[in-house]
């Protein structure tokens, strides 16, 4: 269980017990966002962490924060800095036309990537985000997506046995039992230790 006095009391906010919008700014502040972006997805995770489980454990909470902290640099970017084109032609992410490599390059403070990931969550959440891909570089919109993709890769089972690698390939790779290492699997272990010593 997440412990919601203990994480005010580390993140310098009044202690209420009652973790909300202005708790959850300042872990994503704490966590290197901006004031504006920090504000706008406190907001959004004050609702999407609720709905897929990520506030029931602060294990949940690290790791969450800690991958997407790695994939956004510090929920300073969300989009991809590359051009995409690198994902041009890759079947294995739904990118069959010209151009969807850079279209559907990473978003979003998960770095939603590929344009059958754009349909499978736009389907999902109501949204045409194959149309309008655009969309989840927009914060919030973006951390709606990235608490989805979280939820269908079965990632807080993960997080629970506070398997960092297992979270970082499910991100990372799109299969948390894949046996290639995720990239960066280091600087996101670090970083979701950073988050702990916060939510744990």
């Amino acid at each position: 269980m997440l412990d919601a006095r203990r994480l005010q009391g580390r993140l310098g906010v009044p202690v209420d017990g009652i973790i909300g919008a202005g708790t959850l700014t300042a872990l994503f502040a704490k966590m290197g966002a901006a004031p504006a972006i920090a504000a706008e997805l406190g907001l959004a995770a004050n609702v999407h962490f609720r709905t897929y489980g990520i506030l029931d454990t602060g294990l949940r909470l690290a790791h969450f924060m800690g991958q997407c902290a790695h994939e956004s640099g510090g929920f300073r970017y969300m989009e991809e800095i590359a051009s995409g084109a690198a994902y041009e032609g890759r079947a294995d992410l739904g990118n069959t036309q010209p151009g969807d490599g850079r279209r559907y390059k990473g978003r979003g403070p998960i770095q939603t990537t590929g344009r059958a990931n754009y349909r499978r969550d736009g389907r999902a959440l109501g949204i045409d985000l194959e149309r309008h891909p655009q969309l989840l570089s927009i914060p919030s919109m973006g951390l709606l997506a990235s608490t989805l993709f979280w939820s269908r890769m079965g990632l807080n089972t993960y997080a629970d046995q506070d398997n960092g690698a297992a979270c970082s390939r499910g991100v990372n790779r799109g299969n948390p039992k894949s046996v290639k290492a995720a990239n960066h699997e280091a600087e996101r272990a670090a970083l979701t230790v950073k988050a702990k010593g916060l939510t744990l």
